[in-house]
């Protein structure tokens, strides 16, 4: 290694562009406990690497100190020990190149929560009905001089919006989200300074029902987590606590008659609590709050991004038989903010749907028993603007009646709050749309947990989705925080002996779900609750971040040994009742989608070898090497059974030949084969997909890392139904649960499924699943050619593969060290690729070459791996996929 430049010798041509720690930009009141700093730097200097670094840190209103000059390169994730409850503290770091120690970064302030131990607050509520209407909890108080800063500590079981003075506290939406809620809560920072005036104040809290106590699940349930819904808050100074929670608070209601996660909200404007934000409203009439006894200790700083406002999309409007029909042009999940012009008594209702029937009218069988309905009584002549409260929807189309005037409507798009991390493009303008399919879907159903769907009455966390889609996930956003998050109460929803869920949070029961005759057992389902090994793997790999691996190394060793112990002494997983197995396999009955062509004892075992060896390779990196090696031979045994029993048969349907090859099932010696029957049949289906959840994730990167990038393509730009760009052509703007979701003759998919009496109408169709995009990771990786050869994309592999149908393509991934790009095209003269490196990151070669291939880098003979800066490359006869098929 280079040796350290003294601290006297400078580097004027690097810089240090960021200092963010892994809660993300701008949350206040993170957890205080392992804080971690990452850092990204720029520099002109061709090839400039970090060699050392020099972190300084101190109080907030003091100076930094400089500490310890460390060698080495590492710049992601760096620990940095814990805080205080409530500190802050302010960080700089500089780094030594070989030329010198370039200039200290700006400052990054972070700060703590407050643990519960140190809150003054207590939750509170009133007496209400579930679903009903939306308590209103209010106090006053005095300020004598505006402080420095002032915080709000909120919370709720339930939903809670916080009003200071008239004046809405931060911008989060459906607070604080969904968690276990039996283990954990999620508790805001937010900052409320400017919102105080000296003198008399009024807070105002908002408390909805929410997942808490609201209608969730196949049942019906309500007060699942508890039968009361109530709120926590307390506004922190300098001085100490302004205001907190507690008897001595009021409560009564106001205009949200009822509040319902699946069915939407209702308000009478008239019965609005006028005046509630003046100190001087009168609440003597108003119920005194009680406090709803809880273990404060369940609440926790909040470490992960709320969920947002994200988008706002003009609505085309359409008159039809009375009624005013709007597209948003965007399935989306979130409401219609109206604008109408109306008198007192008017009662307006807005219907939502993902897509139309063929005659023109709102499809909502796919509904279920959600109404998915915000109606609104007029208070008073003249115009109103119109918004629901504590509700979602997943739609595209609204319909509004009443005797108004509609003069606008705008759909609001809500998400959790991840910012984008990539951008692709390709010559395929199919492809650009189902990529932005597949970042919609993500959007749509990453509010506050990763669910399946936003628009029925489900909407749950399934595991299965989540694991088949996290690397994807990882590559469109920044999503570690996010996962982390989620994958906290994945582990607080195990059971004793080890076993998954296949919802998280888990509020399913033994009899609530029915598969056929009977009811299925929610726990250790295959594919489902290897999640807890999959996904924390994905979050490692794309964020270059061992904490998530460290957080989470404890779940994936008692999945694995709840594995090993139902195996016993037979190495095979028995057979179970019931498994998911390849799900919505395009071939299995429609009303029967875990009937799929693969066999289900492979499936499970195959994902049993599967999560054995992350658990290994997560041995390996953060815990014992000897387990991993354990692990390791575990994986192997159960391979070779599995292969010995069910092998043969399963290698001969998509799922089962993408399992063997990419879990490493098959022996070495038949993989050639395996892959060579799977390219045929691709072929000889002209690139019919037919695979369910557990194999569309898997299926490209089987045919392309075997040698068939032909049929890879074939797939992949096949418009014909089944396929991904058969959704693009029938006009989805997001993916669909079901491949034949619409039929080729324009009907649509019943979604009727055999699932006994809780089938909730009988409909399984959903327009918004994330799952079937899980193949744009290959895209990234295969057409555009960024893969990471190391985790974080330290060590990137250049590797784009052109197809005579698709030549030119354009990424970037925005890594943990800077942006990462590529904007390659085929021309007359070959291959040429503009590659960007960030500083930090080593990139190796592998492009498409063929024996009369000439590459060149920067104009010079390619010799050797890139360093950071932009390259341009060229390749003369190229390969092509496809081409000798278009020939």
């Amino acid at each position: 290694m280079t040796a350290t430049p003294p601290l006297t010798r400078f580097d004027a041509a690097t810089h240090i562009v960021s200092l963010s720690s892994q809660h993300g930009a701008g949350l206040l009141g993170i957890p205080s406990r392992g804080l971690r700093l990452t850092w990204r730097s720029e520099s002109s200097t061709p090839g400039a690497d970090q060699i050392a670094y020099q972190l300084a840190t101190g109080p907030a209103d003091g100076e930094c100190t400089p500490g310890e000059v460390v060698a080495g390169p590492d710049s992601v994730a760096i620990p940095v020990g814990d805080l205080a409850s409530g500190e802050r503290r302010r960080f700089a770091v500089r780094i030594a190149t070989p030329s010198g120690w370039t200039e200290w970064s700006d400052e990054l302030v972070v700060e703590a929560g407050r643990d519960a131990g140190d809150l003054s607050a207590a939750v509170i509520g009133i007496p209400s009905e579930v679903e009903g209407p939306v308590a209103l909890l209010r106090t006053t108080f005095q300020v004598d001089r505006i402080p420095q800063q002032a915080r709000l500590r909120l919370s709720a079981l339930g939903l809670v919006d916080a009003w200071i003075n008239g004046v809405r506290a931060g911008d989060a939406r459906l607070t604080p989200g969904w968690t276990s809620y039996g283990t954990r809560v999620l508790m805001d920072t937010l900052d409320v300074t400017g919102l105080l005036r000296e003198g008399a104040n009024t807070i105002v809290l908002e408390v909805g029902d929410g997942w808490y106590r609201g209608r969730m699940g196949f049942a019906d349930r309500t007060e699942i987590y508890g039968d009361r819904s109530g709120a926590i808050a307390q506004i922190d100074t300098e001085d100490g606590v302004l205001v907190a929670t507690d008897e001595t608070w009021r409560g009564g209601f106001g205009a949200v008659r009822s509040a319902s996660i699946y069915d939407g909200t209702v308000t009478d404007l008239r019965l609005r609590a006028e005046g509630v934000h003046e100190a001087s409203f009168d609440d003597s009439g108003w119920t005194p709050a009680s406090v709803i006894p809880t273990d404060l200790a369940r609440f926790e700083p909040r470490s992960a991004p709320p969920i947002r406002v994200v988008e706002e999309l003009g609505m085309t409007r359409t008159d039809r038989d009375g009624a005013v029909q709007f597209d948003a042009g965007q399935n989306i999940s979130g409401w219609v903010r109206l604008v109408v012009r109306g008198r007192a008594g008017d009662v307006v209702t807005v219907r939502h749907a993902e897509i139309l029937e063929p005659s023109g009218a709102l499809h909502t069988a796919a509904l279920r028993s959600a109404k998915a309905t915000d109606s609104y009584t007029l208070d008073r002549d003249g115009e109103h603007v119109l918004e629901p409260q504590f509700t979602f929807h997943g739609f595209q189309h609204a319909e509004v009646e009443g005797p108004v005037e509609v003069l606008s409507a705008t759909a609001v798009a809500i998400s959790s709050d991840l910012p984008a991390r990539s951008t692709f493009r390709s010559a395929s303008e199919a492809l650009n749309r189902f990529h932005s399919n597949v970042f919609w879907s993500q959007r749509d159903n990453f509010v506050s947990v990763p669910t399946d769907c936003p628009q029925r009455d489900e909407r749950l966390g399934w595991t299965g989705d989540a694991q088949a889609f996290a690397a994807t996930a990882s590559t469109l956003m920044d999503a570690e925080a996010f996962w982390r998050n989620w994958l906290r109460d994945l582990e607080a929803d195990q059971t004793d002996e080890g076993g998954v869920a296949s919802v998280v949070p888990d509020i399913i029961r033994f009899e609530d779900m029915r598969m056929g005759a009977g009811p299925v057992d929610n726990m250790g389902r295959a594919g489902w609750a290897d999640a807890a090994t999959i996904v924390p793997w994905a979050v490692y790999e794309a964020s270059g971040s061992d904490e998530v691996l460290r957080q989470q190394l404890g779940s994936m060793r008692r999945w694995v040994e709840h594995l090993r112990r139902r195996a016993g002494d037979g190495v095979v997983l028995p057979t179970e009742p019931f498994q998911y197995g390849d799900w919505l396999d395009p071939d299995a009955p429609g009303e029967r989608p875990w009937e799929a062509k693969v066999s289900s004892d492979y499936v499970a075992n195959a994902f049993y070898v599967h999560s054995a060896r992350l658990l290994a390779r997560a041995e390996r990196l953060v815990g014992d090497p000897t387990r991993g090696a354990g692990y390791d031979a575990l994986a192997d045994r159960v391979a070779a059974t599995t292969w010995e029993r069910w092998g043969a048969e399963a290698a001969a349907t998509q799922t089962g030949a993408a399992l063997a090859l990419e879990f490493a099932i098959a022996p070495a010696a038949e993989r050639a084969a395996i892959a060579d029957d799977l390219a045929a049949d691709v072929r000889a289906e002209n690139g019919r997909i037919s695979t369910g959840f557990l194999g569309t994730p898997l299926v490209l990167f089987a045919l392309s890392n075997n040698g068939h990038l032909d049929e890879a393509y074939l797939m992949l730009l096949r418009r014909d139904a089944p396929s991904w760009l058969y959704q693009v052509d029938r006009g989805a703007t997001t993916v669909w649960e079901r491949w034949d979701a619409i039929r080729p003759d324009g009907s649509i998919h019943s979604g009727d499924m055999d699932a006994g009496s809780h089938d909730s109408g009988g409909s399984m169709l959903s327009f918004n699943h994330y799952a079937y995009g899980a193949m744009i990771n290959w895209v990234y990786r295969t057409v555009a050619g960024l893969a990471p050869a190391e985790a974080g994309y330290r060590r990137t592999r250049i590797a784009p593969r052109p197809a005579a149908q698709l030549d030119h393509a354009a990424a970037s991934i925005d890594t943990a060290y800077g942006r990462l790009a590529i904007d390659w095209r085929i021309d007359a003269d070959g291959l040429r690729a503009t590659v960007e490196v960030p500083f930090g990151v080593t990139a190796e070669l592998d492009l498409p070459v063929t024996d009369a291939s000439v590459v060149t880098v920067d104009g010079s003979a390619a010799s050797g791996p890139l360093s950071s800066g932009t390259h341009e490359i060229t390749v003369t006869a190229p390969a092509v996929a496809g081409s000798e098929r278009r020939a």
